[in-house]
């Protein structure tokens, strides 16, 4: 593969010229489109995603091409690639682990606060020794633009916030290893998974544990994008900033060094379990600084601006949701 240092950096997404128009697979570069159905008619990310090894040339070629590039501030930007199967992991954050159990806990005289933090910490570095990821599922219907406004249901007051860096499936993986996971990877966006915190757990089945389903599937709960940047460009995944700011107000602002499981563990562990194909999405877990923590749930009309960075000025887009009464 090419130097990644010596090629044009670039994303791939979903456009649309207007809301009635059909989608198209775009080339990002910088402020610019490159509309791709002239090279690969009829394709949809996902169809690229299908064929990321011979397509992944031709897109480093087309970045430092001539042709007919189209002002993306022009285009409507819809989530970049539509997953088969969107796989979630839980509780892959030491700090927000920490910060949950402290919340969950009863903090008195006999137990404090430093004690139960210490005790989350030691569970945590058990896990990462001897245990594997949590997973849970996500249905394709969940997922929404960058910049859509997302429907608060009104069955429930308490929606939170989890941004998160997503890994996106470039090639076939089942049963992999850790050590050849990311040559499974083609690349990762920004998500946010939006989670209904009392609907979590089951109050009228206290032993069934989580509900991970009605918790985290309402429409649009799942904003993605803006687009699909490659890995060529990503470097480390174990090395970016998560940042999450509500009405202006800094949430999150996490590094990913802080994931109890790394991306590569995630990706291999993930598919010992189902094959994980083109086009899905392997969410890497929430940081520390969601709502729950701050005391702080949405209302209608915050607006949720999200972002990953890295090291080289490295930028995965921004994204911006409006939260929205029914």
């Amino acid at each position: 593969m090419p130097d990644p240092a010596a090629s044009t950096r670039f994303g791939i997404g979903t456009f649309r010229t207007t809301v009635d128009s059909p989608e198209f697979a775009g080339l990002v570069v910088g402020e610019r489109v490159l509309d791709l159905s002239a090279r690969f008619p009829g394709a949809a990310v996902r169809d690229l995603l299908d064929e990321w090894d011979s397509v992944l040339p031709v897109l480093v070629e087309l970045a430092d091409s001539t042709g007919a590039w189209q002002p993306l501030a022009a285009l409507d930007v819809r989530a970049p690639v539509a997953p088969r199967q969107v796989l979630q992991a839980g509780a892959n954050y030491r700090t927000h682990v920490i910060d949950l159990a402290v919340q969950h806990s009863d903090i008195g005289a006999e137990r404090t606060v430093e004690q139960v933090r210490a005790e989350a910490a030691a569970m945590m570095d058990r896990r990462a020794a001897e245990g594997t990821p949590y997973f849970f599922l996500g249905l394709p219907t969940v997922i929404g633009g960058p910049y859509d406004d997302v429907v608060l249901p009104d069955y429930s007051r308490q929606h939170d916030w989890e941004l998160e860096l997503a890994a996106v499936i470039g090639r076939r993986a089942f049963r992999i290893d850790r050590d050849e996971a990311l040559d499974h990877v083609a690349g990762y966006t920004i998500v946010n998974d939006l989670t209904t915190r009392d609907l979590v757990f089951r109050r009228d089945m206290p032993e069934i544990g989580t509900d991970w389903f009605r918790a985290k599937n309402a429409p649009g709960f799942l904003p993605t994008g803006p687009f699909l940047v490659p890995s060529r460009f990503v470097g480390d995944p174990g090395d970016l900033r998560v940042t999450l700011t509500l009405n202006g107000d800094t949430m999150q602002d996490e590094s990913t060094k802080d994931m109890i499981f790394d991306v590569a563990a995630l990706v291999a562990a993930a598919s010992h379990t189902v094959p994980l194909l083109p086009g899905d999405l392997v969410l890497t877990g929430s940081p520390a600084g969601n709502g729950i923590h701050h005391g702080r749930l949405l209302r209608d009309g915050d607006v949720m601006e999200g972002t990953i960075t890295g090291g080289d000025s490295l930028s995965l887009g921004t994204q911006r949701v409006r939260a929205v009464a029914p």
